[in-house]
């Protein structure tokens, strides 16, 4: 690819030259200046961690799980291909799959358990029309089309393919809550755009609405209830509407409306996969020319018959409240019919997104990867309301803010982690709006207690602990309070309330959840000791060391036990379940952050604690993939590679953190080692390369490690920070000079292993001398 791009230069020189007199002389030289300046938003490639299972899949859970189309930094809108619908195939896309159904506006990134949104597919096809998706075993059969990897490009913001059945170039732009596609055909008398408003990952939208305004615009609505599937095949409770206010560039003068006579059943995938089910959205009735309806599973087609290379654009605002929210979404957005234009705003909104960190002195392929990590946590939690501030609360009413974007696609079990003080450091305005967010779902869904797992308003249940507590907690002690604090604090209190270890001080048959409730206690503690809520203080930090009720002296290992005490079989620290979510005794059982010394203590001391840590990464697989051991594909253990700062072997944390960059991360579709949960598993790797990862999120401080990069510069928020400059500098790093020799903080020697919050934020340089051997005190 580059020797022709080269040659293209020479051309294009050669003729200019012919044209205007000038020396060709120095084109190789220009060439080499133009690869030399790479911008930081030129890394980013979307394909990473885009396959769900492949070739090299080892467990149930399988990859990344990312979507590969357009997007904006935390936008409501991402426009992206879908190659399935079934499945625990969250995103919509798989790059082990061959076949494209089209390509829908809304999708979630790096989730499992079947999915959602998808909503509004658009497809261009030729020929006759098919109603029905089709399989990938036989295209033919539906809409679907083959399509090869070699035709996509995936950047920044854009997205293109070739659909090789019907031979039109897709390609794909979006805006933070509209977007745009562009279509190429073939010479064709029957081409065509077709919309299927049922579709939906995971399941259906259970009624729709469609009106044709004029002749170039539609709009209408997707109803998606938990009956239709979707999250959870419905267990995870998602409930919402679509609204779209779609135009389109070539009049609609041959269109029309099919609706499908479906067997009265549930909408859930296993009902919908059916062959009855199929055969009836296969033998659609066509309603041509009609201009309104409302039915139970809904799509819209225009026929154009067009010249060879004839440009066809599709434009949708998409809005969760209504469809005068859409229109004006789109009006904001894309008021006119220039791709390019909405492409490069798009790309233009990435370049300044990912401005908050800067890396240098390392490879391409791992500035590659850290970007491309940054961009994945900034896909959410994503806009919710409308460009004029209104928003569907969790009261299924219409609100307006003014002072916050509501925001949703809270994955908290996973993102409280790394991908939250990630942000807290970055784009502090953003965890400001979630826990707005957060809070405003307290108190319209009448609950009064915080979501663990939200979607769309939708406390899923998804997961185990009181991330959102955590979150809040870690947010106040960073100076992030543009919030009602003292409403922040009751709906905390009440949330650890409502899901605890409770009377009993520990969880029933549970090991995940004691632990995990004994860390949400402590934030809940700290807390309230800001507040001066010194007695609600004492209580809870009291009820934080609950964790060492399920510590069982017979295996030396935490170990569930019921509520009458009595402990569960025992089949070895390693064997997963046993009590544990995604996980085995031995991964859960170094979650107590916020009590490492009693959790020492409980081991047997520093030293029986060390050996078992060393132990822990010396049986991980070198690859990283899902196993028994510090298994990263997940997230109870990604805390772990930092504790050894804990036990006076800073050197290890430095080893293994190195490690792990280098191995469970790369390029291409395979580029994560396992989910990319919702921004977790990148943001891991944003703060693990550059040196900084929490251990404790609410203590305020980072852990230091050896940084991938030789410098990072980090640019502070203004408004929550001081607006100067961090530096991190490693001096001599290589692949090979791992270890930190010495290191100063603002020019003074800095003789520990962690940073604050606010030596980061006020700014300053810390800087490293690396080298080849550890430092052993």
């Amino acid at each position: 690819m580059l020797i022709r791009k080269i040659k293209i230069g020479v051309v294009f020189c050669f003729a200019l030259g012919v044209l205007v007199g000038v020396s060709c002389s120095s084109s190789k030289t220009t060439n080499e200046k133009a690869q030399t300046e790479k911008e930081p938003v030129d890394y980013i490639d979307p394909i990473i961690g885009a396959i769900t299972y492949g070739a090299k899949s080892k467990d149930a859970h399988g990859f990344g799980k990312t979507f590969p189309g357009a997007a904006t930094p935390f936008g409501l809108v991402q426009l992206s291909p879908d190659t399935v619908s079934d499945g625990d195939n969250g995103s919509g896309y798989s790059y082990a799959h061959s076949t494209i159904e089209g390509f829908s506006f809304t999708h979630m990134s790096g989730v499992g358990w079947f999915g959602d949104l998808g909503n509004f597919l658009v497809t261009p096809t030729t020929g006759e029309l098919q109603t029905n998706r089709g399989v990938q075993e036989n295209p033919e059969g539906g809409y679907r089309s083959r399509f090869s990897h070699d035709t996509e490009v995936t950047k920044a913001g854009y997205y293109a393919v070739t659909l090789d059945d019907y031979k039109v170039k897709a390609e794909l732009t979006a805006a933070p809550r509209a977007g745009i596609i562009r279509f190429t055909y073939p010479e064709n008398d029957s081409s065509r755009i077709q919309i299927d408003l049922s579709r939906r990952v995971g399941g259906t939208s259970t009624e729709q609405y469609i009106k044709v305004v004029n002749e170039n615009t539609i709009e209408g609505w997707m109803k998606c209830p938990p009956e239709g599937g979707g999250w959870g095949a419905g267990q995870g409770n998602a409930d919402y509407v679509v609204y779209f206010y779609c135009q389109f560039s070539k009049p609609l003068k041959d269109y029309g409306i099919w609706s499908a006579d479906i067997p009265e059943v549930p909408r859930k995938m296993r009902f919908i996969r059916q062959d009855n089910y199929q055969d009836a959205v296969k033998n659609a009735e066509r309603f041509e020319g009609k201009n309104e309806m409302q039915g139970k599973h809904l799509g819209f087609y225009t026929n154009f018959s067009t010249k060879e290379g004839e440009e066809v654009l599709v434009k949708s605002g998409i809005s969760f409240v209504s469809i005068e929210g859409a229109k004006e979404n789109l009006e904001h957005d894309i008021n006119h019919w220039d791709f390019d234009k909405t492409h490069k705003e798009a790309r233009d909104s990435w370049r300044e997104a990912i401005k908050s960190i800067k890396v240098s002195g390392a490879t391409d392929v791992e500035k590659t990867i850290f970007y491309t990590a940054m961009y994945h946590t900034m896909i959410d939690p994503r806009a919710f309301s409308d460009v004029n501030g209104n928003y569907m609360g969790a009261d299924k009413k219409v609100h307006q803010t003014k002072d916050f974007t509501y925001r949703t696609i809270f994955s908290g079990w996973d993102v409280f982690r790394s991908q939250f003080p990630l942000q807290t450091i970055i784009n502090p305005s953003l965890v400001n709006d979630e826990i707005n967010s957060l809070l405003q779902m307290a108190e319209l869904s009448g609950r009064e207690y915080l979501p663990r797992w939200e979607m769309l308003n939708s406390y899923s249940g998804v997961m185990l602990g009181n991330p959102a507590v955590s979150v809040i907690n870690d947010a106040y002690q960073k100076g992030i309070r543009n919030y009602d604090i003292e409403k922040a604090f009751t709906y905390s209190k009440n949330t650890v309330n409502n899901t605890g270890n409770g009377e009993l001080g520990y969880s029933h048959k549970h090991i995940s959840k004691t632990l995990e409730y004994a860390y949400s206690d402590w934030a809940l503690a700290t807390f309230s000791k800001s507040l001066g809520k010194n007695e609600i203080a004492e209580d809870y930090f009291k009820r934080s060391k609950n964790y060492k009720n399920i510590w069982n002296d017979e295996v030396n290992w935490f170990r569930a036990k019921d509520s009458s005490g009595i402990w569960l079989p025992w089949e070895g620290k390693e064997k997963h379940g046993q009590g544990c979510i995604e996980s085995n005794p031995y991964q859960q059982g170094w979650f107590v952050p916020h009590d490492i010394d009693g959790l020492k203590a409980l081991m047997g001391g520093e030293e029986a604690f060390k050996n078992e840590l060393i132990s822990f990464f010396e049986n991980t697989p070198e690859d990283f993939l899902w196993n028994n051991y510090y298994n990263h594909a997940n997230e109870p253990v990604h805390h772990v590679p930092f504790l050894f700062n804990e036990v006076g072997v800073p050197h290890l944390a430095q080893k293994y953190t190195r490690k792990i960059c280098d191995k469970a991360y790369g390029i291409g579709p395979y580029g994560l080692c396992g989910n990319e949960d919702v921004g977790q598993l990148s943001a891991w790797y944003v703060l693990a390369s550059i040196g900084i990862h929490p251990i404790n999120p609410g203590d305020n401080k980072y852990q230091i490690t050896s940084p991938v990069f030789n410098d990072i510069e980090i640019k502070l928020d203004a408004k929550y920070h001081s607006g100067k400059i961090f530096k991190i500098s490693a001096n001599n790093n290589s692949k090979e000079n791992i270890f930190i020799q010495s290191m100063t903080l603002n020019g003074k020697p800095l003789n520990r292993y962690w940073i604050t919050h606010q030596e980061i934020t006020q700014g300053g340089v810390l800087e490293m001398e690396m080298g080849p051997e550890p430092v052993i005190n």
